[in-house]
């Protein structure tokens, strides 16, 4: 009979016949097959939904370019503009406006509270592009008129500020005119950092606080005709703004640096999103290999009929393509949705409004990479469809269905491997990076991997000792065949690992602040301090009892020359080790002639003292030495206000930056810079809040010029700051956790229908509901809570090599939220299991043997 049916069968194959094949074999499977699937949903719709938030944050940053720098060309620098430059720069445009920037104290007279801020001294019509958002509307430009300003909105809610309130800046008292809500280029997030106060130029002067050695930067604003070529224009005085040690940007400028930011960004988004798919990846894969196991007597049948192992394959092929498919547009629908709740997330850190919209081009891509990885991950259980033999059809109690040694396996893993460098690369565009990010994902897979398989191991020899016989049927469940120990194990501890981590640093860097605010460190500094306030400074804190920590001197300087070569010299090398860079900003260093307990000499020999010596020595932090190719004996000469200083590099000292303290790049022996234009930093420890409210009180009313920075006030806005950071990377990791969850539901799922013949047989010989849930609940209780240990732990040496490598802070954890983790994911994975039995416990055993399972 088979004779007269296969001649018939061959002539039918075809690509039509094989889809019908497909479709009608899938009836009774729709349901697992889409449950197969569904666990890449939530990656795809991650990453539609960055992609999406991506090219329309393109699209806007083309758009508002404009606004983001308020005019068609910005010139800056952090010193005045050198007389010969000044006339070609007055030529320039058809409008111009200038603006003055520096961080200062200012007093509220109500209430007597002061606060650090970005003062922003403007003259002109400035913006040209955009506007000054402002409550009321009219104050963004009533403000110019008169002894008036503008203040952040964040400042006026923390001080309880009201319009027309008085607010002292300097010596001059100014009337708030308004709040400012938003700036041309300002954030959520910058505001909070540092709060800006808007004033007019005129007064800038009078307040006192334009002195030597003052810090301030210098912006010109400039308006052109239409049909001016900026880029081109600032192109050619490119060179002159240089040798001023000044620098330029035009909207296109603006444009490609905010893109630049932003597409770093949106990488790392991206980045988040595919850890999720790659969750769902590896739920596909297993799924699909339980999946061919179940089919090995339909699929044997086919081959008895006629069917080649090629065409068999094939059939199943396509079942998963049209169900990767399927998953791939409601995946690419949800993410369109999600997309809509991006730009709420990162407010904070967007200075321009984000329009939504639908990416045709973001759907076509989730889409076809939906469809790509679902055939790719499950390719590696449907090459063994080629192996099985029509005489599976006899044997198929006695075959092993497990998959032999096949060498298109080991092409499909270098197809995957390849997908996931390739795809971090299109993220990161850095080879370096993506073969980091891939070996990253590799070694937590391992890690995972080999813990499950150790387990399985273990469970089975422990399991033959004199345990219960429910603690043996549930351990035994962790290693019987078809199990889920592996895929459940690698999904739940990746999504535990990776939340905890971004739980962990936080933590750790929240501390480390803590730290210098506590015992006796220093937790207030005051900078700008003039050489005749020092002594009268000092007084004023001895008075309020607070120790004096710290009281250094700075002098400002530029660098000439490194090792006989300047500048120009410089510039003439293209290459990315150029040095040029060394040149284009001031150099703050002190003199002393000791070290403090944040320094440590690596190369050289420390000298405190100048002496008689030709050439002044001095001392390079490592990491400068390191950028600038530094070593011991090479030559540097200064340029300090004018005079030349020849130095040469006599030590190396190795800098704990994160200790709180005067850390300098360059220091400088005694006896050389006493003379020299400084001002003095000053470091204190204010005992509590109160005192360090009144202690700022007194000392801008004294010393109005005067700058202070309260490290309490630093905690409360990097709390914030982390809080909101975190905040955006939660919610992208959520995908990744819900993707856990879904893996972790379909993978519970489809075991059941790999026990549920062992669990009616137990109901058979007389097991209770009882002793079945008992053993139900053993096995995912001792699954959940290992596979989120394992997580645990990856995340602990994570954040230890962050700690140590990275950031170089001590290494301490809190452990609550990883204990919380640990139970809520243990008893989550109970309660799946639990609920996936429900359908055998709720019937009676006949009625299961009876169907067709």
């Amino acid at each position: 009979m088979q004779d007269n049916i296969t001649p018939t069968l061959r002539r039918r194959v075809s690509l039509s016949w094989l889809l019908k094949m497909a479709l009608r074999d899938s009836r009774k499977n729709r349901s697992r097959l889409f449950l197969f699937v569904s666990s890449i949903i939530l990656g795809i719709a991650a990453l539609v939904a960055i992609y999406s938030f991506g090219y329309n944050l393109r699209n806007d940053i083309d758009n508002q370019a404009a606004t983001l720098i308020g005019a068609d060309l910005v010139i800056s620098g952090n010193r005045p503009v050198e007389k010969d430059l000044q006339p070609v720069l007055d030529s320039l445009g058809t409008d111009r406006s200038q603006e003055r920037s520096f961080a200062s104290m200012v007093l509220f007279s109500k209430t007597g509270d002061t606060r650090l801020v970005q003062i922003r001294a403007l003259q002109g019509k400035y913006p040209y592009y955009g506007a000054i958002e402002t409550a009321p509307q009219q104050a963004a430009q009533s403000f110019r008129t008169g002894k008036y300003a503008l203040v952040d909105e964040s400042l006026m809610l923390q001080y309880k500020a009201q319009v027309n309130d008085s607010l002292k800046i300097g010596s001059v008292t100014f009337a708030i005119a308004g709040v400012l809500k938003q700036a041309p280029g300002q954030t959520g997030l910058a505001a909070g950092v540092a709060p800006v106060v808007y004033i007019p130029m005129q007064y800038l002067e009078k307040t006192g606080l334009v002195d030597k050695g003052s810090r301030i930067n210098y912006n010109l604003y400039y308006k052109f005709d239409k049909d001016t070529n900026v880029d081109k224009l600032a192109d050619k005085l490119g060179a002159r703004l240089d040798k001023g040690n000044m620098h330029y940007e035009t909207i296109q400028t603006r444009k490609e640096n905010t893109g630049r930011a932003f597409t770093d960004l949106n990488r790392f988004l991206s980045l988040v999103g595919f850890i999720a798919l790659l969750l769902g990846c590896i739920g596909v894969a297993s799924s699909t290999q339980i999946y061919v196991r179940e089919k090995v007597a339909s699929i044997a049948i086919l081959r008895c009929l006629g069917v080649k192992a090629f065409e068999a394959f094939l059939i199943y092929l396509i079942q998963i393509a049209g169900i990767g498919l399927i998953g791939s547009l409601i995946g690419a629908a949800l993410g369109s949705a999600v997309q809509y709740l991006l730009p709420i997330v990162l407010k904070d850190f967007l200075p321009f409004d984000i329009t939504v919209a639908i990416s045709w081009l973001a759907l076509g891509q989730g889409v076809v990479l939906g469809v790509i990885i679902s055939i790719l991950f499950a390719l590696m259980s449907l090459i063994s469809i080629r192996k099985i033999s029509p005489l599976n059809t006899l044997r198929a109690a006695f075959e092993d269905s497990r998959p032999g040694r096949d060498p298109l396996r080991w092409l499909v893993y270098i197809l995957i491997l390849v997908f996931i460098v390739l795809f971090s690369y299109i993220q990161l565009a850095d080879w370096q990076a993506s073969a980091a990010f891939t070996i990253a994902l590799l070694i937590a897979f391992f890690i995972l991997w080999i813990t499950a398989i150790l387990l399985k191991r273990v469970v089975k020899t422990l399991v033959q000792g004199p345990w219960s016989y429910l603690v043996r049927q549930g351990f035994a469940n962790l290693y019987r065949p078809n199990n889920q120990t592996t895929i459940l194990m690698v999904s739940i501890g990746l999504s535990t690992a990776f939340i905890c981590l971004l739980v962990f640093m936080q933590s750790m860097l929240i501390n480390q602040v803590k730290l210098s605010t506590s015992g006796n460190q220093p937790n207030t500094v005051l900078f700008d301090i003039q050489t005749n306030q020092e002594k009268g400074v000092a007084d004023l804190t001895r008075q309020f009892k607070m120790p004096i920590i710290q009281q250094v001197p700075i002098v400002t300087m530029r660098l000439q020359k490194i090792n006989g070569k300047s500048v120009e010299d410089y510039k003439k090398d293209t290459s990315r080790n150029s040095k040029r860079w060394a040149f284009g900003s001031e150099y703050r260093v002190s003199y002393r002639n000791t070290l403090t307990s944040s320094e440590k000499i690596t190369d050289g020999k420390w000298i405190g003292e100048a002496g008689d010596a030709t050439e002044i020595p001095v001392s390079v932090d490592d990491k400068t030495a390191e950028r600038l190719a530094l070593k011991v004996g090479d030559k540097l000469v200064f340029n300090v206000q004018g005079t030349p200083m020849t130095t040469v590099v006599a030590s190396l000292r190795k800098v704990n930056w994160n200790q709180m303290g005067t850390n300098f790049r360059v220091l400088f022996p005694t006896g050389v810079l006493e003379q020299a234009p400084q001002f003095h930093v000053l470091l204190t420890h204010s005992p509590s809040t109160a005192v360090s409210a009144k202690y700022q009180q007194a000392m801008v009313r004294k010393y109005p010029n005067i700058s202070m920075v309260d490290l309490g006030l630093v905690l409360t806005v990097l709390d914030e700051i982390l809080d909101k950071i975190s905040y955006v990377i939660r919610f992208m990791s959520g995908f990744s956790i819900a993707t856990g969850l879904i893996v972790l539901i379909a993978s519970v799922r489809i075991s059941k229908y790999q026990r549920i013949k062992e669990s009616v047989l137990l109901r058979t010989l007389g097991g209770s509901r009882r002793q079945i849930l008992w053993i139900t609940a053993l096995e995912y209780l001792f699954l959940g809570a290992l596979s989120a240990l394992t997580g645990i732990l990856l995340a602990l040496a994570g954040s230890w090599l962050l700690a140590k490598y990275s950031f170089s802070i001590p290494y301490q954890v809190n452990y609550l939220p990883a204990i919380i983790m640990f139970v809520v994911t243990a008893a989550l994975t109970i309660i799946i299991g639990l609920l996936n039995s429900r359908s055998v416990l709720n019937r009676p055993p006949l009625e299961i043997l009876r169907s067709d399972i």
